[in-house]
């Protein structure tokens, strides 16, 4: 793949996007809730597809956003041999880069993107200004190709699309290898032959910079999120609310009967005959009955009855196991799908959360290695070689489990009584606490710690003056 060149590179990678093209357009269409329509007869009329578009249950948000919503960088520690790693965490290159680039609101998309889609980019790059910068790219216009797909973190080459065709204006794209960026245009994903390649600038890196997020990898190299799996479930949902709709609409009241009694019909005023229509039928009159109206008839053989309505409780209940094993399977809790927390305890409710725990944490460590690589190629570009070959560094997940400030201090007091951990070794798991008050923290120990020396200096002091008075 080294010895490819930019053209051959372009066109591989474009044949990509286009071979993932209907998947990935599919996923996007379910996140939005755009899906595929229930089944319904083919001589179905527009009541029954109003129906169909009110049936619509989108879930799929919901399966992204939870686990999107628990992760989140809140700091980056170097290593040990890095130039910065004495420094405070808020004031190393990493972390001004990471600033700079906005990635305290922009890290989001990037998260969701990958579940959603199974994986997602980012490019760090110069700006304009020669400030170095890093932001997300798309899965649905970007592909990367990789030597060995499922262990490599760095492509050998990648492609994002900034246009599509449109009209007879040809679409562009940008491409990367391991040294230099070029400038692509295309008519189609399809159509090799008119894919050129323009430019070559170097773009100061060593290898390509973009880097790929991957919320789940396999052996075969291959992505997989968190919607697609769902597609099927969220299909049988649908066509139940669907099928409950349709219930509810024409079977959900009773049907009064009546047998053994004809209609009134219309009657001319002056002669009382009936008023007979073209086919020589009598024209019936139109009936005003609701359910507040008695029923009533002259004829003694006549006979009044019901239908019994449908019941519509097995709706619910095949609606509410449909949900449910699409939490079990997505790892979402059914408190969280289904509302249903009443009467729950903290440990009960911390057991049913175990197995998104789990998920989440997977997901850090995944996301985590990701960002380590943007901040080495930061530094890189940089020009700090010393941070850019930090293979040490962490990045810092914010707590964002729901637990209560007392329990947590009452557990952490516990820790270092009982293990005799140093305290300020778990002021990082104080619920809520930001990288920027941690480092206040530690500036206003150290500011009392010299109050305190200075205080027992002078203590000591005007003791040892007193002691020569008194003897």
């Amino acid at each position: 793949m080294a010895s490819l060149g930019p053209l051959a590179l372009a066109r591989q990678l474009l044949a990509i996007l286009h071979r993932d093209g209907g998947r990935l357009a599919q996923i996007d269409a379910y996140l939005h809730g755009r899906h595929a329509d229930p089944y319904m007869p083919p001589m179905a009329d527009d009541e029954y597809r109003l129906l169909a578009k009110r049936a619509v249950s989108n879930w799929m948000p919901l399966l992204v956003g939870t686990p999107a919503q628990a992760l989140y960088v809140d700091g980056y520690r170097a290593g040990a041999d890095a130039t910065t790693a004495s420094q405070p965490d808020s004031a190393t290159p990493e972390w001004e880069h990471w600033q700079r680039s906005r990635l305290d609101a922009r890290q989001a998309a990037v998260y969701r993107g990958a579940l959603a889609f199974g994986h997602a980019f980012t490019v760090t790059e110069k700006g304009r200004s020669g400030a170095i910068v890093t932001k997300g790219l798309s899965a649905l216009k970007t592909a990367a190709l990789y030597e060995d797909p499922a262990n490599d973190d760095t492509p050998a080459a990648a492609l994002t699309v900034t246009a599509w065709p449109k009209d007879e204006q040809p679409g562009r794209a940008r491409l990367w290898d391991t040294r230099r960026e070029y400038e692509v245009s295309f008519l189609s994903l399809s159509d090799e032959k008119s894919v050129r390649v323009r430019g070559g600038v170097l773009h100061g890196a060593q290898e390509c910079p973009v880097t790929r997020f991957a919320a789940s990898v396999d052996l075969e190299g291959r992505t997989l999120g968190v919607i697609e799996p769902m597609i099927a479930l969220q299909d049988r949902i649908n066509q139940t609310v669907f099928d409950l709709l349709l219930a509810q609409t024409y079977g959900s009241t009773k049907v009064r009967t009546v047998s053994g009694m004809a209609p009134p019909v219309q009657r001319d005023p002056e002669s009382g005959e009936p008023v007979l229509d073209e086919l020589g039928n009598p024209i019936p009159l139109q009936i005003n009955h609701n359910s507040r109206r008695f029923l009533f008839a002259e004829d003694p053989d006549v006979r009044f009855g019901s239908l019994d309505e449908t019941p519509l409780a097995g709706f619910i209940e095949s609606i509410d196991m449909s949900v449910r094993h699409l939490s079990a399977i997505a790892q979402v809790p059914p408190h969280a799908m289904l509302g249903q927390i009443a009467n729950l305890s903290a440990e009960a409710l911390q057991a049913a959360e175990v197995s998104l725990s789990r998920m989440i944490a997977e997901f850090r460590t995944s996301f985590g290695e990701s960002w380590e690589r943007v901040f080495r190629l930061a530094a890189e570009l940089a020009g700090n070689a010393s941070s850019a070959d930090d293979f040490r560094g962490e990045v810092v997940w914010r707590d964002m489990e729901s637990r209560s400030l007392a329990h947590a201090a009452d557990a952490l007091g516990k820790l270092r009584e009982q293990l005799g951990i140093p305290e300020r070794g778990l002021w990082r798991r104080v619920p809520g606490v930001t990288q920027t008050e941690l480092e206040d923290w530690e500036q206003m120990r150290e500011d009392d710690d010299s109050v305190a020396q200075l205080s027992t200096a002078l203590t000591r002091a005007t003791v040892d003056r007193s002691i020569p008075e008194a003897a």
